[in-house]
């Protein structure tokens, strides 16, 4: 026998043609599979692309809150160790005397230039004085260190504020130390 002779008659149609193809049974079933499966991950990467874009969306924004925030209360330390100044400057122009300002007119005025210089540096950082006098009390921007009866008053009133509070951006630096009133 010749080798044309010893071919298969099954053999002399199987090219490889695209007709030979359609005709073998689960070639069909084994190219849906294969294109479902490349689907599924297509669509797998698709998502996970779409969550690290999210990801990364929300670590700029988180990061971006974190450096305002910085900015904003960078100088919340350095503002507290100021505070008692300011609190000295106070005193010293509530020390003198009415009948004695005349004779120390030159000092008060300077100490009292001095004070509102000082108020008005603060005021450019949003450093914000809390004086509550006459307000009803608030546990957030004051501290109660006494409550007194008084029926001039609705109970619950800052009647007398020891010393000042202060904010920085809103944000409490120091609360104010008042005397709050009670019924009695």
């Amino acid at each position: 026998m010749t080798d044309q002779q010893n071919q298969n008659p099954d053999q002399e149609h199987s090219g490889s043609g695209p007709a030979s193809t359609a005709n073998q049974p689960g070639v069909d079933d084994l190219a849906e599979k294969i294109q479902e499966a490349v689907n599924a991950a297509l669509a797998e990467q698709r998502d996970s692309v779409l969550r690290a874009q999210a990801e990364v969306q929300n670590m700029r924004r988180r990061c971006e809150a974190d450096i305002e925030k910085a900015h904003k209360f960078a100088l919340e330390k350095f503002s507290n160790e100021l505070l008692p100044v300011l609190d000295n400057l106070e005193r010293a122009l509530g020390a003198v005397p009415e009948a004695q300002k005349d004779q120390v007119k030159a000092l008060y005025e300077g100490v009292e230039l001095t004070m509102k210089g000082f108020l008005e540096s603060l005021a450019k950082f949003n450093i914000k004085p809390v004086n509550p006098r006459g307000e009803p009390f608030d546990p957030q921007f004051h501290q109660a260190i006494a409550q007194l009866p008084n029926s001039s008053v609705a109970p619950n009133t800052v009647m007398e504020v020891m010393q000042k509070g202060y904010t920085l951006h809103g944000r409490v630096l120091r609360p104010a130390m008042v005397v709050v009133s009670k019924a009695g």
